[in-house]
C-alpha cells in the first residue's frame, strides 16, 4: 500500500442513482473516508399537498420504479390509519402477495446482476453469460416470477393500479393465481442454483457493530405495518418513526443521515433477518443455516445473503397466500369510507428496508402535510461509517489501493442503495 493515496469514485456503478466514494490515505494512515450522495433533492412530499387520499398512492408509487408497490402501500396504510379505514382480509392477503412480488424481483435484480459480478471478479453481468450461464438464467427466472406476481396482484409490474385506499379496485384472477402456483414450483430450482453459488463464495470478513432497525409484529416475518424494533432493544409504535430516524443534514451529501441509539443504524434485509429470523418459513431458516447466516450478524456484506434467504421465504409464503386466495369464494375486497381529518404513519418493509410515509388529512380527505423517509436515507450514515472502518481494517491487513477500492465498492453495493429516492 502506498503511504499516500486517494481513491475517488464518481459515480459508483451498478447502483441506482449517483453516489461517490472518497478515501484518502496519508503516511499509511486513513485520513478520510466518505460516502456522498450527490442527487438533486426531489421534494415529492410537497407534490401530494392538496391531493385527495384516493389519488395519492398513484403519485407516490412514481417515487421509485423498483419499489413502486411499497410506496403505494406505505401511503395507503398511512391514509387508512389516519381516516380509520380497515381493509378486508382478502385485500390484506393480496397486498402482502404484491409485496412479495416486488421484493423478489428487486432482490433478484440486485443479487444476480449488480452484486454477483463483484464476487465473480467481472465488471458486469455480461461475462457471466459465458462463465456462469445457469446463474444468469436463474436470476432472470426469479425476476420474471417477481414481475408476474406483481402483475397479477396489482395490474402491472411497476406503478400499481389496483391498490387503493380501503383495499383493492379489482381482485386477482383465480386462473392466473393458479398459473402462478405452477410457476413458483418450477422456479424453486432457480433458487437452489442461487443458494449453491452464494454458499460457495468467500464473503469478505468485516464487522462493525451496528444497530439494525426493522418492523416487528411478533407473529410473522414483517412486510406491512407493526412496531418499530432495533437490535439495541428499542421498541416503538409505528407513529413514533421520527424517534427512530432523527434525520440530520450531513454536508456535502444531498441526502440526510439518520441515527437512533448510536451514530448510525441500518435497515434492509439483514435488519429484518436480525430482528425476525424466528418467523421465517422453515425452508428459509434451512437456507440461512446452509449459507452461514445467523442473528445477530454485523457483517454488511451478508446483506446479500439475507436477501437470498428472503427469496426462499417469499416463494414458500407466496404459495400459502395464493392457495388461501384461490379458496376464497367472492371475497370482499374494498371497504367504503367517509373522508375525515386525521394523521398517521404507514410503515412497510420495502426491499431495501423500512419505508415510512406520514400523512395528515383534512375533513375532506385531502392531504395537508406529508413526510417520507426512505430506506437508503436510513442507511447512508451506516454506509459512511462502515467505509471508514473497512478502510482502516484493510490498511492494517496491508491491502493495496486497488484492493481497498474493490472492497469499498462491494460494501456500498451490498446495501443495494436506491439513491435517487433518498433525497426527499
Amino acid at each position: 500500500m502506498k503511504l499516500d493515496c486517494s481513491i475517488d469514485i464518481h459515480h459508483l456503478t451498478r447502483v441506482e442513482g449517483h453516489g461517490n466514494i472518497h478515501i484518502r490515505v496519508e503516511q499509511g494512515m486513513l485520513a478520510e473516508a466518505r460516502w456522498d450522495v450527490v442527487e438533486t433533492p426531489r421534494f415529492f412530499e410537497v407534490m401530494v399537498k392538496g391531493m385527495s387520499a384516493e389519488r395519492v398512492p398513484f403519485l407516490t408509487s412514481r417515487i421509485c420504479g423498483i419499489c413502486s408497490i411499497s410506496h403505494a402501500l406505505a401511503s395507503i396504510r398511512s391514509l387508512e390509519r389516519a381516516m380509520q379505514v380497515t381493509p378486508p382480509p382478502a385485500a390484506e392477503a393480496v397486498r402482502l402477495l404484491a409485496m412479495h412480488g416486488e421484493t423478489l424481483q428487486s432482490h433478484a435484480l440486485h443479487l444476480f446482476f449488480l452484486a454477483a459480478p463483484d464476487f465473480a471478479g467481472t465488471p458486469s453481468v455480461l461475462p457471466l453469460l459465458q462463465s456462469h450461464p445457469e446463474l444468469v438464467k436463474a436470476g432472470l427466472q426469479l425476476k420474471e416470477l417477481g414481475n408476474e406476481i406483481s402483475i397479477v396482484t396489482t395490474g402491472r409490474c411497476t406503478h400499481p393500479v389496483s391498490l387503493v385506499v380501503g383495499g383493492l379496485s379489482k381482485a386477482p384472477d383465480k386462473d392466473r393465481l393458479k398459473l402462478l402456483l405452477g410457476m413458483i414450483g418450477e422456479r424453486k430450482a432457480a433458487l437452489a442454483v442461487a443458494c449453491d453459488f452464494f454458499a460457495s463464495l468467500d464473503i469478505p470478513k468485516f464487522e462493525r457493530e451496528t444497530e439494525f432497525i426493522s418492523l416487528h409484529n411478533g407473529v410473522s416475518y414483517p412486510f406491512i405495518g407493526g412496531d418499530l424494533r432495533s437490535t439495541d432493544g428499542v421498541l416503538r409504535d409505528e407513529n413514533d418513526y421520527l424517534l427512530m430516524t432523527n434525520e440530520y443534514l450531513a454536508e456535502p451529501s444531498t441526502s440526510k443521515f439518520t441515527r437512533c441509539s448510536r451514530e448510525s443504524s441500518a435497515a434492509g434485509a439483514l435488519a429484518r433477518f436480525n430482528n425476525n429470523s424466528a418467523f421465517l418459513h422453515p425452508e428459509a431458516r434451512k437456507a440461512a443455516e446452509h449459507l452461514g447466516l445467523r442473528p445477530v450478524c454485523h457483517n454488511p456484506f451478508m446483506c446479500n445473503i439475507a436477501q437470498l434467504v428472503e427469496c426462499v421465504h417469499i416463494l414458500n409464503d407466496a404459495e400459502t397466500l395464493i392457495a388461501k386466495l384461490i379458496d376464497m369464494d367472492q371475497p370482499e375486497i374494498r371497504t367504503q369510507f367517509t373522508p375525515k381529518a386525521g394523521s398517521a404513519t404507514g410503515a412497510v418493509e420495502a426491499p431495501r428496508g423500512i419505508l415510512y410515509h406520514h400523512m395528515e388529512t383534512d375533513e375532506e380527505g385531502k392531504v395537508v402535510k406529508a413526510d417520507c423517509i426512505i430506506p437508503t436515507t436510513q442507511n447512508n450514515a451506516n454506509i459512511h461509517y462502515d467505509l471508514g472502518a473497512l478502510a482502516r481494517q484493510a490498511l492494517e491487513e496491508g491491502k493495496n489501493d486497488r484492493e481497498i477500492e474493490k472492497l469499498a465498492t462491494m460494501l456500498v453495493r451490498s446495501y443495494d442503495p436506491c439513491i435517487s429516492c433518498s433525497v426527499h
